[in-house]
């Protein structure tokens, strides 16, 4: 076997309609059963250099766009949503890497726009420690979600925590004047968790927290 060979060491079926191919001891790609079939690939047979770059060169980079390219059409992802996505599918890192920059230069992902878009759809009902969470958890950097946020309170759109943070004690029936200290404490570890800051905490129950 020559340096442009590989061997299939194993075919793993994955589903019914797809299997893992590992090559040389480690996993390579899934392919669908109707390619391998096609491919004439089996458990201890060497794959020329010329199938072998057909299947990662035209084939699975093809398929990943595609799955991209569906995605997105069904609504906005950030770009580690994308790969995660694409990681699911089992793609290799490269292909993943080409599909990822593929729909990135039509546009198709900004993480940016996303933290835009986000922020401006959750702007009242969301604080701002709130919404920086839940975008570095969908993978947005730290830098881009500090930048759009600056950016979009410069020109006047900032969420009114206070009005929120008043809201939500409407709903929970909340009187300052009837509530034990101990209920306006479990009341103010629970706004904390919504993500508002203790200043308005303080504010909006009306009494000194600050030892909480």
């Amino acid at each position: 076997m020559n340096g442009q060979e590989r061997l299939i060491t194993k075919i793993e079926e994955l589903d019914k309609k797809r299997v893992r191919i590992f090559m040389d001891g480690e996993f390579a790609f899934v392919l669908y059963k109707g390619e391998l079939r096609r491919y004439k690939l089996k458990e201890g047979q060497v794959i020329g250099i010329g199938e072998y770059e057909e299947i990662t060169g035209e084939i699975l980079p093809k398929r990943a766009k595609l799955r991209s390219m569906n995605l997105l059409k069904a609504r906005a992802y950030t770009e580690r949503q994308l790969r995660d996505k694409l990681h699911q599918g089992e793609y290799p890192e490269d292909i993943i890497e080409e599909a990822v920059l593929y729909v990135k230069s039509f546009g198709y992902i900004d993480d940016r726009q996303y933290a835009q878009d986000f922020i401006s759809y959750h702007m009242e009902n969301r604080s701002r420690r709130r919404m920086e969470q839940d975008l570095a958890a969908k993978g947005i950097s730290r830098d881009i979600i500090r930048e759009v946020m600056e950016d979009m309170a410069e020109n006047g759109e900032q969420p009114d925590e206070t009005a929120m943070a008043k809201e939500l004690l409407r709903k929970k029936n909340y009187n300052p004047e009837m509530a034990t200290n101990k209920e306006k404490q479990k009341l103010s570890a629970f706004l904390y968790r919504k993500g508002f800051q203790m200043d308005t905490i303080r504010s909006v129950l009306l009494l000194d927290i600050s030892s909480i």
